[in-house]
């Protein structure tokens, strides 16, 4: 199969008649292909649109949250799933451009990209979403060091070896580039791309995304660097203050038997040792039992899923 699509939605039943129509006009002739549908805990009738245009549509496949979890579960579950060669992600809301997928599958295909994510260089949104999202994109463009305009447009293209290859929970699908890279895959490009006005209903996405991206960034930047040998981090850390305490109350035991220092106890830097001692200490356990425990959680990516619906023996072509 060449294109698996994957678009997450939630309470977008208005747009989902026409965005199935506008990708099945545009690919039809040319690729093989399937949409994956994941209705994140809907609680308007998008499921039962999908279900009536999945009698029509062969090559649609669906699945269906109990509640709603959030993009990334939506995402990690469709890449769980998709078989495409090419995998490309894409907004239920008719914001994002389907004539956009062949270019984006070229991109992955014919120059060997592992990641293609789109660029809005001309929005359509408010300025009190513009803005803050400009700063978003520098402060990860700082961070990372990669040369990305737009990381969090919904319409990117990936290798289909990446998506098996990465994990999503969260609120991490902010930060895909960033995750793909630190998994060892450089090749990442990018491609203006149109944004088109909203037609229907209105964004999911409040205000709390600014408190919890800076956030989940430094989680990212924290779990890619050191998720697999936090004792680096957390040793380090703890063995220099153990360190700076232990030369401080050297020096004034030394000071006590042979200077004759009186009232050690009541020095604040005797205090400054302690602590330092005693944070170091608790660092350096700190480390030894993240290094044991690990950052596999079991209920990480458990979801409950309600319905599915497959097409197995059908794809489009």
């Amino acid at each position: 199969m060449d294109i698996s699509i994957i678009i997450p939605l939630f309470n977008e039943q208005e747009s989902l008649e026409e965005l199935t129509e506008w990708i099945y006009r545009v690919l039809q002739e040319q690729y093989s292909y399937e949409i994956i549908f994941i209705d994140d805990g809907s609680t308007d009738q998008s499921w039962n649109v999908i279900k009536s245009l999945s009698t029509k549509y062969p090559f649609i496949k669906a699945i269906r949250f109990n509640r709603n979890y959030g993009k990334s579960a939506a995402l990690q579950v469709g890449f769980e799933r998709a078989r495409g060669e090419v995998v490309i992600t894409m907004d239920a809301d008719l914001q994002d451009n389907p004539e956009e997928i062949p270019a984006l599958y070229e991109m992955i295909k014919d120059q060997k990209y592992d990641l293609v994510s789109g660029w809005k260089k001309k929005r359509y949104d408010p300025i009190s979403k513009t803005i803050p999202t400009k700063f978003y994109n520098w402060t990860v463009r700082l961070f990372s060091g990669i040369p990305l305009h737009d990381f969090n447009c919904g319409l990117k293209a990936y290798r289909k070896e990446v998506v098996k290859n990465i994990e999503l929970y969260g609120e991490m699908h902010r930060y895909i580039p960033v995750i793909v890279k630190w998994a060892g895959y450089q090749r990442i490009g990018e491609k203006v791309v149109v944004h088109r006005p909203r037609k229907y209903g209105y964004s999911k996405f409040g205000m709390a995304r600014f408190i919890r991206g800076p956030l989940d960034l430094l989680t990212i930047m924290f779990v890619t660097r050191f998720g697999k040998r936090p004792m680096h981090f957390f040793g380090s850390m703890g063995m220099l203050l153990f360190f700076i305490g232990f030369v401080i109350a050297g020096y004034l035991a030394y000071a006590k038997i042979f200077m004759g220092l009186q009232k050690m106890a009541e020095l604040p830097i005797f205090y400054l040792a302690l602590l330092c001692m005693i944070i170091g200490s608790q660092l350096f356990i700190g480390g030894f039992i993240a290094e044991m425990v690990g950052r596999v959680s079991p209920d990480r990516n458990k979801y409950i899923i309600k319905e599915v619906i497959e097409n197995n023996d059908k794809t489009q072509h």
